[in-house]
């Protein structure tokens, strides 16, 4: 299985738009959004190309590829407008034999084992560390990446590969 990874559209058709090229060009199995989809919260700046409607009319359509953890900006209406579950604090997927824990990042999820990997959104910052024994990842953010990363999404492989790609 190959999984594509991102987080934090927080609303933006310009940028959900390029991400979905991406997905059309990268033809994962899986689409995994970390959270944090339709709104860009009281915290962050208006992201270009704000407009939630647009971005619910392109994903919709994915809806049978996609994976969806709950982020800090998401409410009980988006579901209603999602043709996919949005509302799950943490995911849990096998990829070949790893386990990887999936969670938007600001509330508690499941600990991972030494060899799991977990990957968070959250902090729209890009992240690859080791801690405790597993594999820490995060994509940063599709529409307002922070710390000087670029907007991106993540491809794993069944292999155990990790690449991270640049949107911008």
């Amino acid at each position: 299985m190959k999984l594509m990874i991102a987080s934090d559209i927080h609303g933006s058709a310009r940028w959900c738009a390029e991400l979905v090229k991406a997905y059309e060009k990268e033809a994962p199995d899986k689409l995994l959004l970390l959270g944090d989809v339709l709104y860009h919260g009281p915290r962050n700046d208006l992201p270009e190309g704000y407009d939630p409607k647009a971005v619910i009319a392109m994903l919709n359509p994915l809806k049978d590829k996609i994976l969806c953890v709950r982020g800090n900006c998401e409410a009980e209406v988006d579901q209603m407008v999602l043709d996919f579950p949005c509302m799950a604090d943490y995911a849990v997927v096998m990829l070949g034999g790893t386990t990887v824990i999936a969670a938007h990042g600001h509330r508690e999820h499941p600990v991972p084992a030494p060899g799991d990997i977990l990957v968070t959104g959250h902090t729209h910052i890009r992240l690859d560390e080791m801690e405790n024994g597993f594999r820490h990842l995060n994509p940063g953010s599709v529409s307002l990446p922070k710390g000087g990363t670029p907007r991106g999404y993540i491809v794993m492989g069944e292999d155990g590969s990790v690449r991270f790609m640049d949107l911008d």
